[in-house]
Order: C-alpha cells, then sequence, then structure tokens
C-alpha cells in the first residue's frame, strides 16, 4: 500500500474516532498515529483557554518518572510548549544529544532520539500540541510533518467544540 493512500487511511480512522467520541478516542487516535510513523511515545496537549497551559489529554510511552511533569506544560516550555508558543513544529533529530535547550531534561528518559511536537491549529489559532518520537535518530519529512499538522487540525476541531462546554484539567 503506498505512503499515500496509508496517510488516507488514517485521517479517516482519526475522523471516525473522534465521531464517535468517548472516554478512550484521544488515546486511540494517538496510538493509530503512533504505529503509523512507527513512533512509540506519544502525547496530546489541549491549551486550557482559562490558565493558558498544556493539559495533557492522552499519551502513551511516557516514563512514569516523568508522567507527572507532562501533566501540565507552561506555554514556552520544552518541546511541547515551544510549539505552542511558536505556532510551528519543533523537531529534535536525536533527543538524548540536542544541546539547543528545546527539550527539558526529562525528555531524555523517554530513552526516544527522533522527536518533533506540532502545533493542533484552528483558524490560526493553537489549540493544543501533538507530540511523537521513535528510539532512533530520525528527521522528519514535509510530507510527515504536512500530515501530523492535518491530524493535529482534525482533533483541535473536536477538541475545540468539547472545550467550549468545559475545560481540561
Amino acid at each position: 500500500m503506498s505512503n499515500n493512500n496509508r496517510a488516507v487511511e488514517l485521517k479517516e480512522k482519526v475522523g471516525r474516532l473522534l465521531r464517535e467520541e468517548n472516554d478512550a478516542t484521544y488515546a486511540a487516535i494517538l496510538d493509530a498515529i503512533l504505529t503509523h510513523f512507527g513512533c512509540q511515545v506519544g502525547t496530546i496537549h489541549f491549551l486550557d483557554d482559562h490558565d493558558g497551559k498544556l493539559k495533557l489529554a492522552a499519551q502513551k510511552g511516557v516514563p512514569e518518572s516523568i508522567l507527572n511533569r507532562v501533566q501540565m506544560i507552561p506555554v514556552g516550555k520544552g518541546m511541547a510548549g515551544l510549539a505552542a508558543q511558536r505556532g510551528e513544529p519543533v523537531q529534535i533529530c536525536n533527543l538524548q544529544s540536542d544541546e539547543s535547550g528545546q527539550a527539558k531534561t526529562g525528555a531524555r528518559s523517554t530513552q526516544m532520539e527522533g522527536s518533533i511536537s506540532l502545533p493542533m491549529m484552528l483558524e490560526d489559532r493553537v489549540r493544543g500540541v501533538l507530540g511523537v518520537a521513535k528510539p532512533e535518530v530520525y528527521e522528519y519529512s514535509q510530507e510527515e510533518i504536512d500530515l501530523l499538522l492535518e491530524l493535529g487540525r482534525l482533533i483541535a476541531r473536536q477538541a475545540t467544540n468539547k472545550t467550549s462546554e468545559s475545560s481540561f484539567s
């Protein structure tokens, strides 16, 4: 199956999961994305309009030792916070040896290397951040980044509907 067909299938699956929304929706979406991209660790955070922080909605593979620290992330801190602040993807090809200061020190405990955090945008406004990582040195292609951004827009559209009724806590 071609990459294009696989991408279409993934977008359709995410759309179906969003329409069937339940308590496990975002975990199932994250799992589908991680499987598609061959990643072992991932997170979905939503931006809380009340306090301006990113709140964890789903995660997979985040070590217990840092799970508490990723529950709530200030905009501008770490990869997810920088992606939200800049409104653009933040990519690190080798998280283990990165010295750019973009990733928090605790991120190394994930044992991942190829990592990217992408803003989930809706109408030019950041609604959250999608992050994925794999255990080898890796640079995401523009095609992969575009697909992840598109998936983020699908998720953001649904999350905006949800957060208009309540806040993530």
